[in-house]
């Protein structure tokens, strides 16, 4: 063997190791590429995913907000309705005349003076526009007198000099314990099962 033999087979067995190393290196750059191509593509389903978690996630936040001013709005409506029913209804105790609202005072203004004892003056307090009125009530009764002026709708208010004792017996109080009684009713037969 000569030494171009040994030469040759040397150049021979390198060339053959670098076109081994080349394929290895192709083979290993073909990995690393599809490797890098399947952790793109599972790096953009997971973008994705997360995009439609979030849009779905919006979504969800801006109906349930759509919902819940919807229900305020409802609310909101259903309170001017139930103030303007109210309003309705104490525009028709102040506008009540004749015998009805003698009636109604005398009632208002017994059940005031049962709550008294006989020691003391007592004092009735009305409406302005009841004065003819509650001063005609009062003189039926010994130690009681229409003593003035109370803002109201009518009724009376009795207060007692010797045992301050305060009887709040006006239409608006009563209205009141009647209107936080029957709320939900009112509500109901207005509204139904909306």
């Amino acid at each position: 063997m000569s030494l171009d033999t040994v030469v040759e087979d040397i150049r021979e067995k390198a060339r053959a190791r670098a076109e081994e190393i080349r394929e290895e290196a192709n083979e290993r750059a073909e990995e690393i590429t599809d490797a890098a191509e399947e952790e793109a593509e599972q790096i953009r389903e997971e973008r994705a995913e997360e995009v439609e978690r979030t849009i779905e996630q919006e979504r969800e936040q801006r109906l349930s907000s759509a919902n819940l001013e919807a229900k305020q709005a409802r609310l909101e409506a259903r309170r001017d309705v139930l103030a303007d029913v109210r309003d309705d209804v104490e525009a028709e105790l102040a506008a009540l005349e004749g015998e009805r609202r003698e009636e109604l005072t005398r009632a208002l203004l017994e059940s005031a003076l049962a709550e008294f004892d006989a020691d003391g003056d007592i004092a009735v307090y009305g409406r302005d526009d009841d004065e003819d009125l509650l001063t005609d009530l009062v003189a039926e009764y010994d130690d009681v007198t229409y003593a003035g002026e109370h803002d109201c709708l009518g009724g009376v208010v009795v207060e007692s000099t010797g045992s301050r004792v305060r009887v709040d017996n006006t239409f608006d109080s009563v209205l009141e314990d009647v209107w936080e009684e029957n709320l939900r009713e009112i509500s109901d037969s207005l509204f139904g099962d909306q």
